[in-house]
């Protein structure tokens, strides 16, 4: 069965970290473009970070970029999201997405086909 998992969200207060997890199943995360979008009450969804296949090319979100690092490990077969500095207005439901590609990735979530359910992401004090 091919599935994503999303792990690592939680309540957390301005200026702090968290670290979120996209574990796959079912499939090899070796030739698949991973992204990571967010979803916020009352607004659209919206491209934070991103890795390609080979993990060679990664895109951020202007206004996350310095605070968020994507990365993969591709013996667990999961990327990350490490954030920093985290901002009230990084509070939302966060997606991790992936696609069959051969390389490049992209913030634009109608490119992936596959989604998990989603980890919570509350910044406040």
């Amino acid at each position: 069965q091919v599935q994503l998992v999303e792990s690592g969200g939680g309540l957390v207060q301005p200026g702090g970290s968290l670290r979120l997890s996209c574990a796959a199943s079912g499939f090899t995360l070796d030739s698949y473009s991973v992204g990571w979008f967010r979803q916020a009450p009352g607004k659209e969804r919206e491209g934070v970070s991103c890795i390609s296949a080979s993990a060679r090319v990664t895109m951020d979100k202007d206004s996350v970029k310095g605070r968020f690092t994507i990365s993969k490990n591709s013996t667990k077969n999961t990327v990350y999201l490490q954030m920093n500095s985290l901002k009230p207005e990084d509070t939302a439901v966060y997606y991790c997405a992936t696609v069959q590609s051969r390389d490049g990735c992209s913030l634009i979530w109608r490119y992936y086909d596959n989604w998990g359910q989603g980890t919570q992401v509350t910044v406040s004090s």
